[in-house]
């Protein structure tokens, strides 16, 4: 007896892969050929002045080089995507190349990060060092056999609560492993509103924390009226960082977790931790 096919139209097998509920729709931030949705701002000059080429793209890979710098002279930077979240799964792939920028501070060495829930760019001081945000830090080994964790936090114009208790200490690392040389490194960030925020490796929580805030230091030349203590962070921009030592990132992806959640939906996603009715379409 011949076997019997069933030959979908293309439109119906569309449709399948469009509704199913388990399947991640991660977006890509960074499309790997240019800075496109991307703002610099670098300590000292204006948004959008992306002095010296510090933040560029070569071979599919954003690059933080300091080529062009004759010294860093405190010209901390940071690169901004254009759009605000709130609730999401976020992905950076780093890997740390090359030397320190001349006269860069020593605990800069193999250090840079990625901030959320940061402030708007356009709200910034010309001089302001750090945006108003929390940063999850990387840090490479330095291969002298002394362990040094990536994915940290730390906490420019910011808190977080740490087991019910406000904590203020500026950094905290995480239990990872040591990343030395110049391999890739995937973190990611699981961010809840102004609920939770862990730091996530090879599938392992390396760190977590509730209710990040607007207070403490770590953080120059603000204006006043966007530092206001005690408010907590339930959204905010994404930014890379320039901190004196070159850095690449071939990855910047998120995955939102704020969606439909009614079953009935065309676009009903089983992962999405938040309810929003509004983008629900039958």
């Amino acid at each position: 007896m011949l076997a019997r096919f069933v030959i979908m139209p293309a439109f119906a097998l569309a449709l399948a892969a469009a509704n199913d509920p388990a399947k991640q729709e991660w977006r890509k931030l960074f499309n790997g050929r240019n800075l496109d949705g991307w703002t610099p701002k670098i300590n000292g000059f204006g948004l959008g002045e992306n002095h010296a080429r510090t933040f560029r793209v070569e071979k599919a890979a954003m690059k933080v080089s300091y080529d062009g710098y004759t010294e860093f002279g405190e010209r901390f930077g940071h690169i901004f995507y254009k759009d605000k979240f709130s609730y999401y799964r976020l992905a950076v792939e780093y890997r740390f190349v090359g030397d320190q920028a001349p006269k860069g501070p020593g605990w800069a060495i193999r250090n840079s990060g990625v901030m959320i829930h940061s402030q708007d760019p356009a709200t910034m001081g010309k001089d302001q060092n750090f945006p108003i945000s929390i940063e999850v830090q990387f840090l490479g080994g330095l291969s002298n056999g002394k362990p040094r964790s990536t994915a940290n936090l730390c906490t420019p114009g910011t808190n977080v609560v740490r087991d019910g208790n406000l904590f203020t200490p500026h950094c905290l690392n995480s239990t990872s492993k040591t990343y030395d040389g110049d391999q890739w490194v995937r973190v990611e960030v699981e961010v809840l509103g102004s609920e939770r925020v862990r730091h996530v490796i090879d599938g392992e929580s390396v760190l977590s924390y509730e209710q990040p805030q607007i207070g403490g230091g770590a953080v120059n030349n603000f204006a006043p009226e966007s530092k206001q203590d005690g408010k907590l962070l339930s959204e905010g921009y994404i930014a890379l960082q320039s901190e004196s030592h070159p850095i690449e990132f071939r990855k910047v992806e998120i995955l939102d977790l704020e969606g439909c959640k009614d079953p009935a939906a065309k676009n009903f996603k089983s992962y999405f931790v938040k309810e929003n009715k509004g983008r629900c379409k039958y």
